[in-house]
């Protein structure tokens, strides 16, 4: 048996590289992995000396030789093939171990340029991938350290691969092809004329790998999957692990991110209960307990079987009051042993435990999307994500009354919650807690409304509320109505005709109001 090595990333390929020679495997190689091996006193071949044919151009040519590639592409079950082979000389390669220049790796670095991206482009590596994958009845083909522990336990077992693993190895060999060509085309297709780079490729390819099929969809009549990125941020959703309860739901999974992408924005204890894609209820206080307590009381009805998440480690006291609703998922980046105690009985709780971002919440782009992509008829829109956070120094008071410290925090909190309400949002709050939330309205009007209904069914007084409307009020009356609620802040991005007639409308009622300056809409 002939093994062919050649790789970039050199993690355990020495080791990898003895145990196939004690199985009695012939070892070919090219370049400096060659001398690794023969280094470690190793007897290995050169591909040159295999090919009769140097190295050249810089490296750019020295497996994309019929020798190697006949090798490779031979089928074992056909004579002709292999008349062909023993008339041109040419042994067969049974295993290659191959992983690619690293391109990725290359172009991520600050102040990469075009050459540096161009010479590591990777052409024998992906060329000899291919012809071995094609051919995998008859050749095992390697492009993950990950790989080796398995192939060497069935070649030590068995003499061979099983059809199963070779198989199931040509399927990652693709797989890795099309990943690296589409990073490849993604990079190269955002250069400009002037050598810059846009901002969205001229041809987006996305890269996903399976985590899950789904029990259905959005409905049982729809079917889905669950992917994730290929290198997924850390502190994202895909990154969780499931301590407990049944399979996730595609529902769940979209109510959980919506969940977890609010409550890790906040710099204190919080906590964030969604229900159907919308907060029902975002507090924060001194612990997670309190945190629940208020952020419960917005709206116990709409919270009852909702998405409960938390951006503090989860304590047995918090787990109690938690454990006395219906609760679909939990998540949060920790559990007392205790507070996983309070939920065995529950079987059907699903919790999940996911690790915040590296450098926590006060970095609050980290371990976020770049990127938000919206499927539409035989389209993709694709955006610059959300990610704008809002300071105190960026508020511009336009009301005559001034805010009151309580009341710029309290208007910065509802600014933070009305991002991930679906618009239009109006979102009453105070003291750290949403004291009713109007979402997904066509009409301002009736989500400001809709907003106090749900205040006064869950026994909340409006009354020194702040309020945030993620667009402008284009007309007074949407102001009028959350004053006659309650409220006696506003923040709101202005930028309406009539931004004066609101702003008059303030001063006549006696309110404070604030611009952000941004909008949040959320579709």
């Amino acid at each position: 048996m002939n093994a062919l090595i050649s790789v970039s990333d050199k993690t355990g390929i020495l080791e990898f590289a003895q145990a196939l020679h004690a199985l009695g495997i012939k070892l070919l190689s090219t370049g400096g992995t060659a001398k690794l091996l023969a280094d470690a006193g190793l007897p290995v071949t050169e591909v040159a000396e295999l090919t009769g044919f140097p190295e050249m151009l810089d490296g750019r040519v020295k497996t994309l030789h019929p020798k190697v590639h006949g090798g490779l592409l031979a089928r074992r079950d056909l004579p002709a093939h292999m008349a062909a082979l023993k008339e041109h000389g040419i042994d067969t390669i049974d295993l290659l171990v191959v992983n690619l220049y690293p391109f990725e790796a290359t172009v991520a670095k600050p102040g990469c340029t075009l050459e540096d991206a161009i010479e590591n482009i990777d052409i024998g590596g992906p060329a000899m991938v291919r012809s071995a994958a094609k051919n995998w009845k008859d050749v095992g083909v390697l492009t993950d350290a990950a790989q080796y522990p398995q192939a060497l336990a069935e070649l030590k077992a068995d003499g061979k691969l099983s059809d199963k693993t070779k198989f199931a190895f040509s399927v990652a060999a693709f797989n890795r092809i099309s990943q690296y060509d589409g990073a490849i085309s993604d990079y190269l297709s955002r250069i400009q004329e002037d050598g810059t780079h846009a901002l969205f490729p001229a041809q987006s390819n996305g890269r996903f790998v399976k985590l899950q099929d789904l029990r259905y969809g959005e409905n049982p009549h729809q079917q889905a999957a669950f992917y994730r990125d290929l290198y997924p941020a850390p502190g994202s959703l895909v990154t969780a692990t499931q301590l407990q309860g049944k399979e996730l739901s595609y529902n769940n999974i979209a109510d959980a991110d919506a969940a977890w992408e609010c409550v890790k924005s906040f710099d204190t204890a919080a906590c964030v209960i969604v229900k159907h894609a919308n907060p029902c209820g975002v507090a924060t206080g001194k612990d997670a307990l309190q945190a629940y307590s208020k952020a419960f009381k917005t709206d116990p009805t709409s919270a009852f079987g909702g998405i409960i998440a938390f951006n503090r480690p989860l304590d047995r006291a918090a787990a109690e009051a938690v454990s006395k609703q219906f609760v679909e998922v939990l998540m949060a980046p920790g559990y007392a042993p205790e507070a996983l105690e309070v939920f065995k009985s529950k079987v059907n709780v699903r919790i999940l435990q996911i690790a915040l971002p590296p450098g926590g919440e006060t970095d609050w782009d980290n371990g976020r999307n770049a990127m938000d992509v919206k499927r539409i008829g035989s389209g993709l829109l694709m955006q610059t994500a959300d990610n704008r956070e809002l300071s105190i120094d960026e508020l511009k008071i336009v009301s005559k009354k001034q805010p009151t410290p309580q009341q710029l925090q309290d208007l910065l909190f509802a600014w933070k919650v009305a991002k991930f309400v679906k618009s239009n949002a109006i979102v009453f709050c105070a003291d750290g807690m949403t004291m009713g939330v109007g979402a997904g309205q066509m009409s301002r009007l009736d989500s400001a409304r809709i907003a106090s209904i749900k205040a006064q069914h869950a026994g909340l007084s409006l009354s020194g509320t702040a309020v945030a409307s993620d667009a402008f009020f284009p007309f007074r009356d949407g102001l009028d109505v959350v004053v006659d609620a309650g409220a006696t802040s506003v923040i709101q991005p202005g930028g309406s005709m009539r931004d004066q007639e609101v702003i008059d409308a303030a001063d006549e009622r006696g309110v404070v109001m604030v611009l952000s300056g941004v909008r949040h809409f959320r579709h």
